[in-house]
């Protein structure tokens, strides 16, 4: 009786160690601890953690290891190419994870969001933008005679425009092209833009890559900021991207490279 009883806690301590793995593959074991870290990854990545998802992940990782025996036992981890893929996938894999850590300790705030946005909404409040009209041709001369035949209101320039202008997109529309900075337009448009009053035309054509303009403001106004609700994601990227650039910057500068 005493030797079935020391046989019976044996088995009872045994259980929980051969329960931790989920399959054995020539002897090699899957614990369960990785296959709920591989579950883990995926559900991060939108899946749902279902017996059916369980399975499978059972599976692939079965079918992982069974290729990566067969690839060892043919010595190809020894070989110099692979070798060296492999190690660049651990760098990979161990910069991707520094990454993640500094971001989660250094994590974004709404507080830090909200300054960052009333920076740059101060930053852009002396700014305007601007509803322009443009008649495009190919030769000076051409808009030359336009803009005496608009000034002697031959014809108007919103005719002008949809008889004369190359630009297929404002063409069609009397040369309108909406409301915008001019930061949006060529170095030369954009001058040209900012030095006229509303209502007011070029007097001279104005040169560009494209050809030969003929501006005309309809109307400017202070440049309306997007509210925080609308850009709060784009921002907080931004924000990220910027906190891991000068993270990497400073890894650099500590450095010793020689």
């Amino acid at each position: 009786m005493k030797r079935l009883a020391v046989l019976a806690a044996a088995c009872a301590i045994a259980l929980p160690v051969h329960a931790q793995n989920v399959a054995t593959v020539n002897g090699q074991p899957i614990t369960q601890k990785s296959l709920d870290q591989f579950v883990a990854l995926l559900v991060e990545q939108g899946a749902q953690d279902t017996p059916e998802l369980r399975t499978q992940v059972k599976q692939e990782m079965v079918n992982r290891l069974v290729a990566v025996q067969a690839a060892e036992k043919a010595g190809l981890d020894k070989q110099p190419a692979v070798k060296q893929e492999i190690e660049l996938a651990r760098q990979g894999i161990l910069v991707r994870a520094l990454m993640a850590d500094y971001l989660k300790k250094n994590q974004i705030t709404d507080a830090k969001i909200q300054a960052e946005y009333d920076k740059i909404k101060a930053s852009q409040a002396d700014k305007q933008e601007y509803k322009v009209r443009h008649i495009l041709v190919k030769e000076e001369k051409a808009a030359e005679d336009l803009i005496a035949a608009i000034k002697a209101k031959k014809v108007t320039f919103d005719a002008a425009a949809k008889k004369d202008s190359i630009d297929p997109g404002s063409g069609k529309n009397g040369g309108d092209l909406g409301w915008a900075p001019s930061s949006n337009y060529v170095p030369e448009f954009g001058k040209a833009v900012e030095g006229l009053k509303k209502g007011q035309m070029t007097d001279k054509p104005v040169q560009s890559q494209f050809g030969w303009h003929i501006i005309q403001l309809d109307d400017s106004r202070a440049a309306k900021f997007p509210e925080l609700a609308d850009v709060k994601p784009q921002l907080e990227e931004m924000m990220r991207q910027q906190q891991l650039a000068e993270f990497q910057d400073k890894l650099i500068k500590d450095a010793k490279i020689q």
